[in-house]
């Protein structure tokens, strides 16, 4: 995928995500602005080093990766990147992916049907068990760090 479309997938999946953020928490469109321009800039930096550094490295590696230098306690401008992040649900950004992700499933639907009923027992199972996962994941983290 060319940089000009990754531009533009990132500012769509943006905007659906500002939308959603603005509904599922108490943060105005204002306040949360800043936070995801920062996450689409820090995503199209990683993808744009997986394209030109050496190794065979996935964007996803240095998004993440830059998104954690970024954020060090000392590091030049990380309280500001931390406090304006704060304000965007992780929770709402995964809304306009997990629709991306039905639309790429539905898309393949025909193939789906045809590989029989077991694999739709054995994709109930991987998505409760995902979903369970992920709950007990994040209640322990957040307890841990005092959120809930």
């Amino acid at each position: 995928m060319k940089m000009k479309d990754m531009i533009e997938v990132l500012i769509i999946v943006g905007i659906q995500s500002l939308a959603v953020n603005v509904i599922g928490t108490k943060y105005g469109i204002v306040e949360a602005i800043p936070g995801l321009i920062i996450l689409i800039l820090i995503a199209l930096a990683g993808i744009w080093l997986g394209k030109v550094m050496p190794g065979g490295i996935p964007g996803v590696a240095y998004v993440v990766t830059l998104g954690c230098i970024l954020t060090i306690p000392g590091f030049p401008g990380s309280e500001f990147i931390s406090e304006a992040v704060k304000k965007i649900g992780f929770v709402q950004l995964c809304v306009p992916l997990l629709a991306y992700a039905g639309i790429a499933i539905c898309k393949d639907l025909d193939v789906f049907a045809k590989s029989g009923w077991r694999i739709i027992v054995v994709s109930c199972f991987v998505f409760i068990g995902t979903y369970i996962g992920s709950a007990v994941i994040a209640q322990v983290i957040l307890k841990t760090l005092g959120q809930i």
